[in-house]
């Protein structure tokens, strides 16, 4: 019995020490960054809609603000954009305090099948989205565009104003990525390192000319060891000069890159391998304990 009893206090305290502290803070009303508003694409059915609620938590959060995104929007936030286009991508979005940074969930990743949270990550520092947590989620299978869009809507929403040339160029970024990723078959969180360097380069040493911006793309391909065409070569140097344009305080943006930088070299499978076989031995113990007691 006692060794049931430890067995199921060290149950408790792995678990305990996994799960984030932040889902403590569920169900609590910020009152100085406002409820969490969560954006819903206007095309979805009434099935579908609440399919999404579910995959986004609204039940967990005392409080919500509901709003929804169309074609209208779409063309609000990018010039050249659809306006009769479908949206079905969706998101929830919470305001962070100053500082904190970009966290970036897609919970339905099976439907999101070209961006990546990395991907949208970069964009929305482009466009000058921080501090907020997003989590995205649709019903069925879509690329993943017009859940930027919904970000956009759900940030000025709540109180922020975005410039839109930066929106558009985001949106740019956002298309190129995707495109490295289908079409030139580079992986997609290789694209995300590639578009994230070169912005903080072009940050940290502001390139007067586009020769310059084109030097420091050439840099950036190399040491990631990424062969583009020379149409998609040329693509990314226009992008980045057009980023390189924008009224944007480059030395914040360095400082948001560097730490979006880290994160994305923090993925899974960077994790301390011998963390993992910790793991595995404490469940190998477990079962070998368990087996013992039928012995």
């Amino acid at each position: 019995m006692k060794r049931i009893s430890l067995l199921f206090t060290a149950f408790v305290l792995l678990f305990a020490w996994i799960l984030p502290s932040s889902a403590q803070a569920e169900g609590v009303i910020d009152e100085k960054l406002g409820v969490p508003i969560v954006v819903l694409g206007a095309n979805l059915s009434d099935a579908e809609k609440e399919s999404v609620r579910k995959s986004l938590g609204v039940d967990q959060e005392a409080e919500v603000e509901e709003i929804y995104i169309d074609g209208t929007d779409l063309v609000k936030y990018i010039p050249d954009g659809d306006p009769n286009a479908r949206m079905f991508s969706s998101a929830k979005i919470k305001r962070q305090d100053a500082g904190t940074g970009l966290v970036i969930k897609i919970i339905t990743e099976d439907n999101i099948t070209q961006v990546t949270a990395d991907m949208y990550g970069t964009a929305m520092l482009t466009a000058g989205v921080e501090d907020a947590i997003v989590e995205i989620a649709s019903p069925r299978k879509v690329t993943g565009h017009s859940a930027l869009t919904g970000i956009y809507k759900a940030y000025e929403v709540s109180g922020e104003k975005l410039d839109t040339e930066r929106t558009d160029v985001a949106n740019d970024e956002l298309n190129l990525a995707t495109k490295f990723a289908e079409d030139a078959g580079i992986d997609k969180e290789k694209v995300s390192e590639l578009l994230t360097d070169i912005k903080k380069e072009i940050s940290d040493r502001n390139p007067a000319t586009k020769e310059d911006v084109e030097k420091i793309v050439s840099e950036q391909l190399k040491k990631l060891n990424i062969e583009l065409s020379e149409a998609d070569r040329q693509l990314l140097i226009d992008l980045m000069d057009k980023i390189r344009g924008l009224d944007i305080d480059f030395g914040k943006l360095s400082e948001q890159l560097s730490d979006f930088s880290s994160k994305i070299k923090e993925k899974l499978g960077e994790i301390d391998p011998s963390f993992w076989e910790k793991i595995r031995e404490f469940f190998s113990d477990l079962i070998d304990s368990i087996k013992s007691w039928f012995n």
